[in-house]
């Protein structure tokens, strides 16, 4: 019944920069792991990046690793990804998602229980 919603996406040139944001009831958030996942027609959706609000740890793909942050609100409300340097590969629909359960990160987006219907980004050369 709870569900996230993906906000901020657009479309950029290469080398620019995007900030999504999520938004979920109640402190959804806080209950575990937060993650974005992105998916290109054609492709499998792919684990992009993810953040345990207790502790804080964080969670990058080597893909996006150095360019993008993942951040949320204290509350657990909101939950962000800054995109910096932006490339045409990074070309995508992004999900936000929450993982409920799990302790660890997972990249696995079979791990998360609740989905964003996912905005998209599209980078140009």
């Amino acid at each position: 019944q709870e569900k996230l919603e993906e906000s901020g996406g657009g479309s950029v040139q290469a080398g620019e920069s995007l900030t999504l944001s999520c938004s979920a009831p109640e402190r959804t958030f806080r209950r575990g792991i937060m993650g974005w996942f992105r998916q290109a027609p054609g492709k499998e959706r792919e684990f992009v990046a993810a953040i345990r609000w207790s502790g804080g740890y964080q969670h990058y793909s080597d893909s996006v690793k150095g360019r993008f942050t993942i951040s949320g609100d204290n509350a657990g409300y909101m939950a962000y990804l800054q995109m910096n340097h932006l490339k045409p590969e990074d070309t995508a629909v992004y999900y936000c998602a929450a993982d409920l359960t799990s302790f660890y990160i997972e990249v696995a987006d079979t791990a998360y229980d609740l989905w964003g219907r996912g905005t998209q980004v599209t980078v140009s050369s």
